[in-house]
């Protein structure tokens, strides 16, 4: 149905800062009106010092169902949810929050199903693959559970915070499913490169990875939305090498982040 807002219309937000590179209010807010829901996603700019406190007010507003949360976020709405996923917990990190009965919030995490979900519609499968991650904040700890759970062989991990790179690293090695290391800026060896990192949203960032050192041979995914082909994935394309981008693997976890707001999720 085509939408109307109205007093009646639900109210969901995704929080970040920034916020004006996001691609989700107007899908999430379509893909809403195509399941005939009566509601809409809308962008909210909150800084790292005020979000406690805009956590808070939200736990007071009636007709706000759901929170999608975004960078730099996504470990301190975790610590304000009340329950949440084993993926969630596990990560210690969401995503996306949703109301629950008693009030309270619903945490869950899916942004490795996303970038795992980009890369297969791309035609990668990381099963049996070595892959190099670069970032362990919020998405690139998903992403790294992703790619685990995916059936990596093994899976380095490069990020300037050395105790939130290694404790990710002792975190997926007790899993006992993939050889789990730190890794470097050099690409080398590794048949997947995925950047997890904000690296390439502006014209001065350095690249995240050695692009003189990535071949043909190599998949890469980034996470970034803008600008939509980030100078990495656009780099692994003037090699050949097979790529998805940020808005890629939005496109492949919208239907998960609407299931889990709407209660159509197995959780």
């Amino acid at each position: 149905m085509p939408f109307q807002l109205s007093g009646a219309t639900r109210l969901n937000i995704i929080v970040g800062d920034p916020i004006a590179q996001v691609k989700s209010p107007a899908g999430v807010t379509e893909a809403f009106a195509a399941r005939g829901h009566d509601g809409l996603l809308a962008p909210v700019q909150v800084g790292t010092e005020d979000l406690k406190a805009f956590l808070d007010s939200c736990d007071r507003l009636k007709n706000l169902d759901g929170i999608i949360v975004t960078v730099p976020h996504k470990f301190g709405c975790f610590e304000h949810c009340r329950t949440a996923t084993d993926r969630a917990r596990f990560l210690r990190a969401c995503n996306i929050m949703r109301r629950n009965p008693d009030g309270g919030w619903h945490g869950e995490m899916v942004d490795g199903v996303g970038f795992v979900g980009a890369l297969r519609q791309q035609g990668f499968d990381p099963a049996g693959r070595s892959a190099l991650l670069v970032g362990a904040g919020g998405a690139g700890s998903a992403i790294a559970l992703a790619l685990v759970e995916a059936g990596v062989s093994a899976l380095a991990i490069h990020d300037e915070d050395a105790s939130r790179r290694d404790s990710l690293i002792g975190r997926l090695d007790g899993l006992g499913r993939a050889k789990v290391s730190v890794g470097s800026p050099d690409p080398s060896g590794f048949d997947l490169i995925a950047n997890a990192t904000p690296a390439g949203m502006r014209p001065e960032d350095p690249p995240p990875v050695d692009l003189d050192r990535l071949t043909a041979a190599m998949a890469v995914g980034c996470v970034i939305t803008v600008p939509a082909v980030s100078p990495l994935v656009e780099a692994a394309r003037r090699l050949g090498c097979r790529t998805s981008t940020g808005t890629d693997m939005y496109q492949a976890l919208q239907g998960a982040m609407v299931d889990f707001l709407l209660f159509a999720d197995p959780s």
